[in-house]
C-alpha cells in the first residue's frame, strides 16, 4: 500500500507536468485516486480473506486435535475395560474348575459350582460377541436382512432365554402385549433386547426393578425398557450412543461394560429405521424407547 502510494504521488506529479489544461488534470487526478482506491479495496480484501482462511484452519485443526485426544481417551478405557471384563469371568470359570478338581463336593455343590462357571462362559462369550458384532458393523459386513417377525413372541423368547432368573426373582416384569408384528433382523434384533436389558440391569441398585413393555400404538409398535437406577445426566443422553463412551473415569468406575451396548443398540435401530430415545423415569431411573415400523 505505501508503494502504490509512491506511484500515484510520482503519476500525479507527472500529470501536473504534462497537463495541457487544467479540466485534464483534474481528471487524471481523478482517475489516480480512483484506482487507488480500488488497489487498497482489493488489498484488504485478499487480506480479509487471507485472515479468514487462517483462522478456519486453525479452527478444524483445534476441532481435529479434539477429536483425536477424545478417541485416544475412549479407546484407552475401552482396551481398561475390555481386559477387566475378559479376567473377571476367566479368574471366576478358573477358580470353580479348580474348586470342583482339588475337592471332594457333594453332588448338589458340584452342580452349583458347574452352573456359576456356565454362566461365566456365558457371560464371556456374550461381551465376545459384542466386540465382533460391533467391528462388522463398523466394516459394514453385517448384512441386514428385515423380515415381518412376531416381535410378541420373538421379545419373549429371548427374554425367558437370558434372563429367566431375573424374571422368577421378580427383578424383571414383562408386559408384551400378544400378536404384535414388526419388520425386523432377527439375526440383530436380539442384541438390542440383550444389551439394553444389561444395561438397565447394570446400573441397577441392588434391589432392581426393570418394568419392560411392549404395545401398538399408531402404526407403530413400541418397546420400552424402563429401570430405577442411577439415571442419565442430560449431558450425556446424546453421547451415551457414541461407541466406547462410558461416564466417568474408567480406573474408578465400579460398573461393568466396555462401551459398546447402546452404540450397537443405536446403529441397529438406525438400520431397523426405528426412532430411539432415553428419557428420566420418575422418581428416578431411565426409560430407554424404541419404535418399530409395525408390519
Amino acid at each position: 500500500m505505501r508503494q502504490t502510494d509512491q506511484i500515484i504521488e510520482l503519476k500525479q506529479k507527472i500529470a501536473e507536468l504534462t497537463a495541457m489544461s487544467e479540466p485534464k488534470l483534474v481528471q487524471e487526478i481523478e482517475f489516480l485516486h480512483h484506482k487507488k482506491k480500488i488497489q487498497v479495496t482489493m488489498i484488504v480484501g485478499e487480506g480479509t480473506v487471507f485472515l479468514l482462511l487462517l483462522l478456519i484452519g486453525i479452527y478444524k485443526i483445534k476441532q481435529a486435535q479434539d477429536k483425536e485426544t477424545a478417541l485416544n481417551n475412549q479407546q484407552k478405557n475401552f482396551f481398561l475395560s475390555i481386559t477387566h471384563e475378559l479376567k473377571t469371568p476367566i479368574a471366576a470359570t478358573k477358580l470353580q474348575l479348580q474348586t470342583l478338581q482339588k475337592q471332594k463336593l457333594t453332588e448338589e455343590m458340584q452342580q452349583s459350582l458347574i452352573t456359576n462357571a456356565l454362566i461365566e462362559t456365558e457371560r464371556l462369550n456374550a461381551l465376545i460377541d459384542n466386540v465382533l458384532l460391533a467391528s462388522r458393523l463398523d466394516a459394514g459386513e453385517f448384512a441386514f436382512k428385515t423380515a415381518k417377525q412376531n416381535l410378541s413372541e420373538l421379545i419373549t423368547g429371548i427374554l425367558n432365554r437370558y434372563y429367566k432368573k431375573e424374571i422368577i426373582a421378580g427383578e424383571i416384569k414383562l408386559k408384551i402385549d400378544e400378536n404384535i408384528f414388526g419388520e425386523v433382523d432377527e439375526n440383530a434384533f436380539p442384541s438390542i433386547i440383550t444389551n439394553l436389558v444389561d444395561n438397565a440391569l447394570k446400573y441397577s441398585p441392588n434391589q432392581k426393578d426393570i418394568f419392560i413393555e411392549l404395545l401398538s400404538e399408531k402404526d407403530a409398535c413400541v418397546l420400552a425398557i424402563k429401570d430405577k437406577g442411577c439415571g442419565i445426566s442430560n449431558d450425556h443422553k446424546e453421547k451415551i450412543f457414541n461407541k466406547f463412551f462410558r461416564a466417568g473415569n474408567e480406573e474408578t468406575r465400579n460398573t461393568k461394560g466396555t462401551g459398546l451396548g447402546l452404540y450397537i443398540v443405536s446403529y441397529i435401530a438406525n438400520k431397523h429405521n426405528a426412532e430411539l430415545t432415553v428419557k428420566d423415569n420418575s422418581p428416578k431411573g431411565s426409560i430407554f424407547e424404541i419404535r418399530f415400523n409395525e408390519a
